[in-house]
């Protein structure tokens, strides 16, 4: 088991009355437990937490008038993941992926696997099917997409990041996304917090399905599998920004800190935390 504290400081000029959602608590899954929180919003004002998409997510929601808004976060994790054997790790056929899982085979907004077929084919085709081959294409990715802020930005999809070779951790994640779901094996975006990110920042991954549980990957290289803590899933980036609103508010400043408290020591090959 590891333990994480993490830390997100936001700062907004709210311009007009804006309705917030964020998306930076901590998820709760039957492997990520928060053993303690606290959620600062300056001026005060009414919040509520509620469940996004499978329910393991949760949106900060409030609204706000205009002037200068101050939200921060502090949460200690405790990831228990569920440790496999790679090897026994099987991509599964089409014929008995779960009903819930089939989303995650289509293209997205970002992640454009079916214009990436044959590419997918002619790198990983010969790769033996399972965890090897969902490691061999996060491994690709890092080996072959250069991280570089500012080359990338909200209209960029994998396709994208491909021909020009770099972005940030969203980017590295749509990436891979794309090629797993173009050999057919289901993949998701995972927004959430790792230690060892430079610049530390809120932090994109993502999951593949195999045998029967979802399996974390990190292809930026940046974090260890049990350094890394969920905020939630989703199709990619799209799906799990880490603010949204309606109104006016410009973000003046983020800070996030993220510490590893407890090291379990060697990093297991195949982990789930879902």
């Amino acid at each position: 088991m590891s333990t994480i504290d993490v830390c997100a400081d936001l700062s907004y000029e709210v311009t007009a009355p804006t309705s917030f959602a964020f998306s930076i608590i901590a998820a709760r899954t039957r492997h990520q437990v928060v053993t303690a929180e606290q959620i600062v919003v300056d001026p005060d004002v009414d919040v509520s937490l509620v469940p996004y998409g499978e329910g393991t997510h949760q949106l900060l929601r409030f609204d706000a008038a205009e002037g200068t808004l101050d939200v921060s976060y502090r949460a200690t994790v405790s990831i228990e993941g569920d440790d496999a054997d790679p090897a026994e790790l099987t991509e599964v056929e089409f014929s008995r992926v779960p009903a819930d899982v089939l989303p995650y085979l289509n293209p997205s907004r970002y992640c454009e696997s079916d214009k990436l077929d044959r590419f997918a084919t002619g790198l990983f085709g010969d790769v033996d099917p399972g965890h090897a081959r969902v490691r061999a294409v996060s491994d690709w990715v890092g080996e072959n997409v250069t991280y570089e802020a500012g080359v990338t930005d909200g209209s960029s999809g994998s396709t994208d990041v491909l021909l020009q070779r770099a972005g940030v951790c969203r980017d590295f994640a749509h990436v891979a996304i794309s090629l797993c779901r173009a050999l057919g094996v289901p993949a998701r975006y995972v927004s959430g917090y790792g230690v060892g990110v430079e610049p530390q920042d809120f932090h994109g991954f993502f999951e593949a399905y195999l045998g029967d549980d979802w399996y974390l990957f990190d292809p930026t290289g940046m974090a260890a599998i049990h350094a890394l803590a969920r905020i939630g899933v989703g199709r990619d980036a799209a799906d799990a920004p880490f603010a949204t609103f309606v109104g006016g508010a410009e973000l003046r400043s983020k800070t996030i800190t993220v510490e590893l408290v407890d090291d379990p020591g060697a990093e297991p090959e195949a982990t789930s935390t879902a």
